[in-house]
């Protein structure tokens, strides 16, 4: 049957070249519009997505919503997308899509007493390869997108299997065309039906007015209506009914195994403030709920039920235009209010969890020490330089530092600057060993006599430690060598993490260019200098500037860790330029992986910008002459826009195009225009030198410890039952990541989520509490377990709704 399927639609962005509350008017008017075609019209149906836009019309207009699902139990309101948003599909964590699933699937059950099955996001600019499986895990089998078209992405056929590594797959359609075809609609639809014969013969023809909203208008239905009598195979129809017809049809399609990239790559890094914020915000939500659970878990807090809006906070500000950075600038104000909540309900959580447990732990009296309660929210033991700030009150005579662990056994500390400049106030930092999610308590004990001083600017262009020696180019200011003791290896080349200046003439989307390579100019050292030197680490800055522009970057070598972490503060001055930060390896044949949601992908190094997560690696043999394997993973805390040509590593700070300024508008001098990313910012990145793949290397675990470092907190003197170090989960494989644990929807029991991270089939042995819970898991699959409260009861494999299949 080669049946024109109309999908009649009317997009709708709740924020881009408007802020939300323009966004909720044009829901309200969009909607109603359709809901009148319905009723002018008998045979009209109409498609929506996102569950934050049904919240809005639920709220505002309750008769309104009432409507809409007594045509939604009639088959004329088709839901789709199963998401909170039409996000964007790879800048959020995978967690973030579990939780776009739990909280709008269970949404739309609870209100229209169904769940989406097609996933949708039809004007998002590019979805990790790894989505199939997530939909699946959603309750999806389909899926409808746009971008990229046939000339940024070959596919064999707009209609395909789409595959993800662990085999999960879903029905796929790329729309021809645009999806809110209106003023030529004959036109749009003789196009269409052009590409049937390239479609298994099927097709969905998307028309209504969109982006601003809209809808279907009279015209079009008419337009539709003419073609039906004239005999033509057209009907109006919605996703599901045409992927229905797919399947019923048994036509073999062929099977696409791949990201499906790359439209507009100026997005992974334009605006780095909302995709930090949006970083921080996940990262402190996880944290929380696991800190929380274990706090509830040990009966010593109630439960927690304030997530579900800092989450809806979070996914809001995923909407492709707000995370992409492409909406005008006042909704960055409204993305930083949503996100400032998300985070402020995160840190009550995480407080009250942490003062709960410490609260109940032993700690005898002793007026010379102030406890500080140390908490690791990973399921594997974490070796961490903390830093703690604190002070003896009343103290007036100088004092240093000393730290002493739960059993009082001496631990290597260095006074560092205080945050604070008054006096009585130190800063001290070592390497705590924390036990697999859970706490230990170390002693800070007062030593009278005075403080070492601080080194405040000598001259250095060298640091090492026991294990890594870093050499500093006085010209550029750059990483001159890196150098690993113990393999007696250089990892280095060239001189790296040098800032480079790029041409970036593009509009905010940078539409049509796959490459930012356009190096203008570098930025210069003004001073190269060792700020810190002691016994647990040693740091060397690096200021250097450019124009009006600067940047300082901390190298911190800590003894006994195996990354070097810099830490970056720059302040942008330039416009329509891009910054980047290159380093170039001592390798040959060179394998560049990024991790995207719940995978990896690995890409090819032809100096392309790809869109990744926390971390990127690039491993090779390291000549032709020395046959070894090493690589260097490169780990950040907000960025996500990187590129790899050949052994040349770089990855994108920041961007400062105009706001909201697409192509083919053609800006003029004269114009009043507001730039990106001006002013200051701060992130930080991490070095992983290390021999073999990155799979040998631990680079998935030592990145989410950067992004959801231990806690702390100075503690008193109290009785307790609990010890002064204790362990309450952990996790028996080394590939196996645990991306939540939570307390469950529906209030008995915690949910825990898994995924296998190497390509590797895995049994292993979640222990939480005094329960043991074997898990077998596939190469690269999610697993999600609902563990009953009651341990008498069986564990259950559950999808991101947490029901039971």
């Amino acid at each position: 049957m080669n049946t024109m399927h109309m999908i009649g639609n009317g997009h709708i962005d709740p924020v881009w070249l408007w802020d939300w509350r323009e966004g909720l008017q044009e829901v309200k008017a969009t909607f109603r519009s359709a809901l009148d075609r319905m009723n002018e019209f008998d045979g009209f149906v109409f498609t929506a997505s996102s569950a934050a836009l049904y919240e809005w019309v639920e709220h505002s207009d309750p008769a309104m919503f009432e409507e809409i699902r007594r045509r939604v139990r009639e088959g004329r309101w088709a839901i789709v997308g199963g998401w909170y948003v039409e996000p964007d599909c790879n800048i959020p964590c995978d967690e973030s899509f579990a939780r776009h699933a739990l909280i709008s699937q269970r949404y739309f059950q609870e209100k229209f007493g169904k769940t989406c099955t097609v996933g949708y996001t039809i004007d998002s600019f590019g979805h990790c390869g790894t989505l199939p499986q997530m939909l699946r895990c959603a309750g999806m089998d389909s899926y409808v997108f746009m971008r990229p078209g046939p000339h940024e992405k070959y596919l064999p056929s707009r209609l395909f299997t789409w595959e993800s590594d662990d085999g999960s797959r879903v029905t796929a359609f790329q729309l021809p065309f645009e999806y809110c075809a209106y003023r030529d609609l004959e036109g749009h639809i003789d196009a269409c039906r052009l590409e049937m014969p390239a479609s298994a013969d099927r097709m969905m023809c998307f028309y209504g007015v969109g982006n601003h909203g809209g809808g279907p208008t009279i015209e079009n239905i008419r337009t539709i209506l003419a073609r039906q009598e004239a005999g033509e195979e057209i009907a109006f129809s919605d996703p599901a009914a045409f992927f229905a017809e797919v399947r019923a049809g048994g036509v073999e399609l062929p099977v696409v195994h791949d990201d499906l990239q790359h439209h507009a790559p100026g997005c992974y890094s334009v605006h780095s403030g909302v995709k930090r914020m949006n970083r921080s915000a996940e990262n402190l939500l996880l944290k929380a709920e696991k800190i929380s659970t274990i706090a509830f878990m040990q009966g010593l807090m109630p439960e927690c039920r304030a997530f579900e809006r800092g989450w809806k906070d979070v996914l809001f500000n995923q909407f492709h235009d707000t995370l992409a950075g492409t909406a005008l600038s006042r909704a960055y104000a409204d993305a930083q209010d949503a996100f400032g909540e998300a985070r402020s309900i995160a840190g009550r959580a995480m407080n009250q969890g942490m003062q709960a447990l410490s609260w109940r732990v032993e700690i005898p009296k002793d007026e010379d020490t102030l406890p500080a309660f140390v908490m690791n929210p990973h399921p594997w033991p974490v070796r961490e330089n903390v830093e703690i700030e604190g002070r003896f009150h009343g103290q007036q005579t100088p004092y240093t530092i000393s730290v002493e662990d739960d059993a009082g056994a001496k631990v290597e500390c260095q006074m560092i600057p205080s945050d604070v400049k008054v006096n009585g106030v130190f800063r001290v930092t070592f390497v705590a060993e924390l036990p697999p999610m859970g706490y230990r308590v170390y002693s800070l004990r007062k030593v009278e006599g005075s403080s070492p001083r601080v080194i405040q600017g000598a001259p250095c262009l060298k640091i090492e430690n026991s294990r890594y020696r870093l050499a500093f180019d006085e010209k550029t200011g750059g990483l001159a060598s890196l150098y690993d003791k113990q393999s007696r290896l250089e990892f280095l080349s060239g001189v790296s993490a040098v800032p480079t200046v790029l041409d970036d003439p593009t509009d905010t989307w940078a539409h049509g260019n796959l490459f930012f390579d356009r190096e203008i100019g570098a930025f210069e050292p003004e001073s190269i200098r060792l700020v810190e030197d002691g016994p647990v680490r040693r740091v060397l800055r690096v200021t250097s500037r450019y124009g009006r522009s600067s940047v300082r970057q901390d190298f911190v070598m800590t003894e006994g860790l195996e990354t070097i972490e810099v830490r970056v503060r720059v302040n942008w001055q330039e416009r329509r330029r891009a910054l980047k930060l290159y380093f170039t390896l001592n390798q040959a044949q060179p394998r560049a992986v990024y991790e995207v949601p719940f995978g990896v992908k690995s890409r090819e190094a032809n100096g392309s910008e790809e869109a990744y997560q926390k971390w990127l690696d690039v491993s090779g043999q390291v000549s032709w002459d020395d046959r070894r394997i090493a690589g260097l993973g490169i780990l950040n805390d907000g960025k996500y826009s990187a590129s790899v040509r050949l052994n040349k590593v770089g990855f994108t700070v920041l961007r400062s195009p105009v706001y909201a300024h697409h192509d083919p508008y053609q800006l003029s001098p004269e114009e009043d225009v507001q730039v990106v990313d001006q002013g200051e910012q701060s992130f930080t990145y991490r070095l992983l030198p290390h021999l073999q793949t990155w799979r040998e290397s631990g680079v998935v675990r030592r990145a989410l410890e950067l992004n959801q470092p231990a806690e702390h907190l100075i503690e008193t003197f109290h009785p307790g039952d609990l010890p002064r170090a204790r362990s309450f989960a952990a996790l028996h494989s080394d590939h196996v990541i645990l991306t939540a644990l939570k307390r469950a929807e529906e209030g008995d029991g915690m949910i825990v989520r898994l995924y296998e991270a190497e390509g590797r089939a895995e049994d292993t042995t979640l222990e939480v509490g005094a329960r043991s819970v074997p898990v077998r898991l596939k190469p690269w699959e999610i697993v999600t377990l609902l563990l009953p409260d009651d341990p008498s009861k069986d564990c259950a494999r559950v999808d991101f709704m947490e029901w039971r299949a």
